[in-house]
């Protein structure tokens, strides 16, 4: 059997969520039958010390946030030449991009939202063009950290960050209907409609049990809901997504279905959607993750 190295915890502002997916992950491979080495990333010196001793046949990339899911641990696993889980380098750097992201799906045909790109000085300097309320969030970020929605200009007095060069997003709020769609092995899972019973889907929503509704499947009409399912599969192949990826929309009947983003490395907690949505069509939770070990790949530019 295979031995897998389940690599969790990192660097990013995620690192405490992608601990919780990291012992869920080593849990259900042990059940799986593979040689599991649980492993803590905190230091990247450290990390090599640990693959050239233990050599594994696969990373498994519990990692969330920057360095994690943004291209960098895979270009250095590539250029290792050890396969790893979930999306390669290129899929990696687009999906954590949201402004490429968003560009990718407009020349594409996919709806998204009003948006522009700045620096947080130049927010602060010169404000935006997008009309209130908008949303201002990292546009290299995940779970919903440092997002700030402006309803009246009293809301600009809440946004902050300590990087004045911090890229920013700054896209029109659409108002209505919380959807996102899992795609496994190229085909969309199903919709789910998510209802946070106090504000809107932010980091406490996503990981505090009892916070949000799930409601899966989506009461949507079927029109509406095949879309969801066709867009989140166009944007999991623009990007060249491998094996797991998971797509974010809004809707509301005067914008339509609206993308918002892409997560390629999306969470494995027990809260988490994609094991949700893989449990609703049929595969259990230690077959999501064995299947993301078998999927395992790299570019194969080296070896240890």
């Amino acid at each position: 059997m295979k031995k897998v190295l389940v690599m969790m915890g990192g660097f990013s502002s995620e690192r405490e969520v992608s601990l919780v997916s990291g012992k869920a992950v080593c849990e259900a491979l042990l059940k799986k039958g593979y040689d599991v080495i649980e492993y803590d990333l905190k230091d990247t010196k450290a990390f090599l010390n640990v693959l050239y001793e233990q050599k594994p046949d696969v990373v498994f990339n519990a990692l969330h946030g920057n360095f994690g899911e943004d291209g960098e641990v895979q270009g250095l696993l590539d250029m290792l030449g050890i396969a790893y889980t979930h999306s390669g380098l290129k899929a990696s750097v687009l999906g954590m991009n949201k402004d490429l992201t968003k560009l990718i799906a407009i020349q594409n045909g996919i709806h998204t939202a009003e948006f522009e790109t700045m620096t947080y000085h130049d927010f602060l300097q010169n404000g935006t063009k997008i009309a209130m309320p908008y949303v201002v969030k990292p546009a290299s970020d995940g779970s919903s950290v440092g997002v700030f929605i402006i309803y009246q200009k009293e809301d600009l007095s809440e946004v902050f960050y300590q990087n004045p060069d911090m890229l920013l997003i700054v896209e029109k709020y659409i108002s209505g209907r919380e959807l996102t769609v899992s795609v496994i092995n190229d085909k969309p899972c199903a919709v789910t409609e998510l209802k946070p019973k106090y504000g809107f889907y932010d980091y406490k929503a996503k990981y505090t049990n009892g916070a949000t509704d799930h409601i899966l499947p989506a009461q949507l009409s079927a029109d509406i809901y095949q879309k969801a399912l066709d867009n989140a599969l166009k944007m999991h192949q623009l990007l060249g997504c491998h094996t797991v990826s998971r797509s974010d929309f809004r809707y509301n009947k005067d914008d339509g279905l609206v993308f918002l983003e892409v997560n390629t490395n999306p969470g494995m907690t027990p809260l988490s959607l994609v094991p949700e949505q893989a449990k609703f069509i049929g595969m259990s939770y230690e077959d999501l993750c064995a299947t993301l070990v078998e999927n395992a790949t790299c570019r194969k530019t080296g070896s240890l």
